[in-house]
Formats: structure tokens, sequence, C-alpha cells
């Protein structure tokens, strides 16, 4: 579904619609992005492809040109709104205190080490010796809290981190100091998708409020940036990983006309390329010319998910029977036959199975045009008119072709259907304001469920402005999350997003559609791109929601 609604684009059309709104905005720690736990390679990739794995000695130099799918708007951690490029770019330039090994879980990568106290509501960050920012200035416990202050008072990354009261600095050591226990905090260390937290910048250009010329720690020095057109860094001769990275030089180039990515790829203009695009998928699977890889199999966390977003606010979807209704006569296994070409995955809720949240006997609805049919007339009959609404959808050409799919499936069981197209840049801000009935939507991918606390709870829902889109006030949802958040016990955290799982089938604020599938492609030459390593030399988390990592890729 081409309507993404990424964190770029949510954050930053947010702070438009939402300035001098005192909850503006989300941040990058805020919009999720994808989950679980794995290898990060997948069922996708297989023997007759060349995995993104190597065991060869690594060879230094060379350059590296990626296509990418988007342009961000800036490389600043409080002030970008990094989707799954804005997460590459950072990696480049960057480090994150935190990365994920293979099983899912934090593991320190500039921080020597990240611990709670026993409630946690303490957590002590202490840094490794000798770290040095690209410029030569020091990289310390001062230089952690500045970049946490910053984000404190950021419009954008500022939501995602009320919970902190208090921060302090000695020497490479900084403590954050919560109002309540904030148990997953280290997954928003991370780095991913929803954790710009995590960057640490040289504290003085981070001051100076810039988007370009970014100073940071990572295994790349910035060299030049041309938005829309190319970002180019150049390896960091004094980087604290030994004897990484191994590229001379890496590029970024983005290129939004998917057909066109593929096709640089397989002219060989670019070395390697992401892709959530289902027929791109498929001919990327079908070409064994290719190194590739995909997640289908695992996720780290949470993926993104297509879906429907109802507006539980207003009618007509303030009547849950007709909730009911659009879930029933709204097939997840049709979509992704008719509209994913089978390459994305079913859904019945924001977890997948396999994952210790996903709650097998959730209760969504089942396909039931017949039951479906029925609820609308039992609804009509109640207002004494027939049901209509309007869909919002993005006025390009595949998604109104989704809209036109949708409406002629929920017109059969008697609902009438108008559609509005939008624009990309318009569609978020009319769910922040609730000037919707219902959009295509896709959202919540997260390495840890925390992450979409902000989208969820019922906190978080204004008459004028509301991260909460969907207005679902129920208090057991607040509930459930705070024991997300508070409880150290990974089966008590397990039991309360299962209980998520179960009221969202429950209060139906979202109709599901799939579960997003990223892909990685790259020219034979190109090594490594899904094998990195935690600093202690453990195995990491490789591809998560299109993003991977630079410092350990190499080309023989």
């Amino acid at each position: 579904m081409s309507d993404r609604i990424d964190r770029r684009s949510f954050l930053a059309r947010s702070a438009a619609a939402g300035a001098g709104i005192a909850v503006v905005g989300a941040s990058g720690g805020l919009l999720a992005a994808c989950s679980s736990s794995g290898s990060g390679s997948s069922s996708g990739s297989t023997a007759t492809h060349p995995n993104g794995i190597s065991t060869a000695t690594p060879k230094p130099g060379g350059q590296l040109i990626m296509g990418v799918d988007t342009e961000e708007k800036g490389f600043s951690p409080t002030l970008g709104t990094f989707d799954e490029v804005g997460v590459m770019y950072a990696r480049t330039v960057f480090d994150p205190l935190m990365i994920l090994d293979a099983s899912g879980t934090p593991q320190p990568y500039l921080a020597q080490s990240v611990v709670p106290n026993t409630d946690y509501t303490v957590w002590t960050i202490t840094l490794r010796p000798n770290l040095v920012f690209h410029n030569g200035s020091v990289c310390d416990g001062a230089a952690v809290a500045a970049n946490l202050e910053a984000h404190k008072a950021s419009i954008l990354t500022g939501p995602a981190v009320t919970d902190i009261a208090n921060i302090s600095a000695s020497g490479l050591t900084c403590t954050v100091t919560m109002s309540t226990p904030w148990v997953p905090f280290d997954y928003y260390l991370t780095g991913g998708i929803g954790g710009q937290i995590a960057y640490v910048a040289e504290p003085n250009w981070l001051k100076t409020q810039s988007q370009t010329n970014p100073i940071g720690t990572g295994p790349f020095v910035f060299q030049s940036w041309t938005p829309n057109d190319h970002f180019t860094a150049t390896k960091n001769p004094h980087y604290w990983r030994s004897g990484m990275p191994y590229l001379d030089t890496i590029t970024y180039k983005p290129i939004p006309d998917v057909d066109q990515l593929f096709a640089s790829l397989t002219s060989g203009s670019v070395d390697l390329m992401h892709t959530d695009t289902a027929h791109v998928i498929n001919e990327l699977r079908a070409n064994t010319s290719l190194a590739y890889i995909d997640d289908s199999g695992t996720v780290a966390g949470e993926p993104d998910m297509g879906c429907l977003l109802l507006n539980l606010s207003k009618a007509p979807f303030n009547d849950l029977k007709l909730r009911q209704a659009m879930a029933h006569a709204t097939s997840s296994a049709q979509w992704v036959k008719v509209i994913d070409l089978g390459v994305n995955q079913t859904s019945n809720g924001p977890f997948v199975p396999g994952s210790p949240f996903y709650n097998p006997n959730n209760g969504w609805p089942a396909y039931d045009a017949a039951l479906a049919r029925q609820l609308v007339n039992e609804v009509a009959q109640a207002a004494g008119q027939p049901v209509s609404f309007t869909l919002n959808h993005v006025a390009d050409p595949q998604t109104t072709k989704d809209a036109e799919y949708l409406q002629q499936q929920w017109q059969t069981v008697g609902m009438k259907v108008s559609l509005n197209p939008v624009q990309q840049a318009s569609i978020i801000n009319t769910a922040l304001t609730g000037d919707f009935q219902v959009q295509l939507w896709r959202q919540f991918g997260a390495v840890d469920p925390d992450m979409n606390y902000i989208f969820w709870s019922p906190t978080n829902i204004n008459p004028v402005f509301s991260i909460n889109m969907a207005r679902n006030a129920d208090p057991n949802m607040q509930a459930a999350l705070v024991k997300g958040r508070q409880s150290p016990s990974p089966s008590e955290r397990a039991a309360a997003y299962q209980q998520v799982h179960a009221l969202m089938s429950q209060d139906i604020p979202y109709v599901w559609l799939d579960r997003t599938v990223w892909a990685i492609a790259a020219q034979p030459a190109v090594q490594n791109f899904n094998n990195p390593t935690t600093p202690a030399g453990g195995k990491a988390f490789g591809l998560i929601g299109g993003s991977i990592w630079p410092t350990q890729i190499w080309k023989s």
C-alpha cells in the first residue's frame, strides 16, 4: 500500500499542523516501526540467492552506492524525522547507544553499559572511554546528557521522553531519572525507527539546529548532501571499532520510482537497494543473479501493518456495530492475494504470530459478508438512513485502485462509500485533527510495542489535535499499556500486550489488511550487508523495517 504513514512524513506534517498546540507531534521515537526476534533474513531468502552474510576476510576499500526509496529532510536527531532512510543516514554518521542482538535484545554499542535500578526509575548510561566526534571533541556523559536535554526540548522528539524527569552527567556517565518506571527504555536507545534519541550528535553542532553537515562518532564522516540526488560520506579513519568501516565511501541515492530503482540495480548504476513494493519483491525473488533477503520470516518486535484507520469520535464509526460490520466485510486474505500479489502476509492485529505479544485468541471478527450485511441493515434501521461514509486515501494511481477495491467490497454488503483522494502532505494532518471518517493507513512497526504508547493511549486524545488518531478511549487499553511499560516481568509484559491485541479486536479502532514485508537486494559483489555484529562480537539483528547497517559492508 503506497500511502505509508512513515515517521518522516508523520512527524514533519504533525509539527506543521500542530504549531502552537501543546501536544504537537510525535517523535521518531514515536511512530513505531518494525518488530520481534530472529536473524533478520527470511524465508524470502533462499539458497539460490547470496544472503548478505559473508564469512570471508573483508576486503577494505571501494565505494558503495545504495538506492533508497525516499529522501530525508535532514540529519538532526532532534529536528529530522527519520524513516527507514533516515535510520541508515543516522547509522552512517552517528552511533546509537545500543544495538539489538540477533535475539532482539538491546546490547551496548556506543555505550559500554546501560543499566537500570531495581524499579526501572533510574537508568545509568556509561560510555566507552576515548570516544571522539568527527571534529575531535570528546564524546562523554555530558554529550549524552546534552543530547537528551535537546530531545526533551524538541517539538518533535519531546513527546517520546515525557517520562524523563531529570538528566545528570559525570565523566563517562549519564544518569536518567524517570517520573515512573520505564522498563523498555533501552529499546529506544537502539536507534531504529522510533528511536532517534539513541543517536549521539556533537553537542555544539546540535545546538546550531543545522539539518546538514552532521557531526557524530559514526563509521563515516559527512562529505556532501544534495537533497533528492545523493548523500555521500567517507570512511572515519579514527573510528572506535578497530578496522571498521570497510568501505572508503558510501553514497545514498534517492530514487522514489520503484521501477526505476529496480532498473538501476539490475543495470549496476546502484549496488544495493531496498523496497516494500510487492511486484518488485516478486521480481527480485525470481532474479537469482542478485543477492537477496527479506523480513517475511522474522522481524524485530512488530512490523508496519496496513490497516484502515477509523475515527471513533464521530459518526458513523462511533457505532461499534458498524465497526464490527467493517471487520466482517474486509478480508485480509483476499487483500493479500489481490492487492499484495501474495507477498505480504495477513493480519488481525498489530502483532505477528511467533511474537510473545501476539494473542492467538484475540477475537478478531472473521470475514463473513452475510453477517456484515446483516449488521449494516441493523445499523441503517436504527439510524433511519442508509450507512454511508467517505474513505480518504492518498491520490496516487495505485492507492486509488486499492481504495476502489475496498469500495467495491463494502458496497456489496450495503454500505454507500465515497472516495476522497488526499495529497500525501495532508493525510496525516486529517488524522491528527480528526477531519476524517476512515483512512487507508500503515503504521505501528516498532522494536518494542511501548513505542506505540503515544498512539494507543487514551491520554493522547485531544479534541483539537489527537496523537491517538483513532480516538479509542477504552480505559482498559490505558491500563494494559501502563502494565506493558512498567512491569519488569517478560511474561507480564507479554500478557499486557496480548490484552492490547484482544482489546483492539473488541474495540476495532483499526481494520487490519496486511503485514508489510521489506526486502534488500544487491549486486553479487556486495558482501555482508545483513551481518552486523555487536562490539562484543556477537551477532546483531540485520534488516529491520527497510534499514540495514553500513559499518560492516564490503565489496569483493
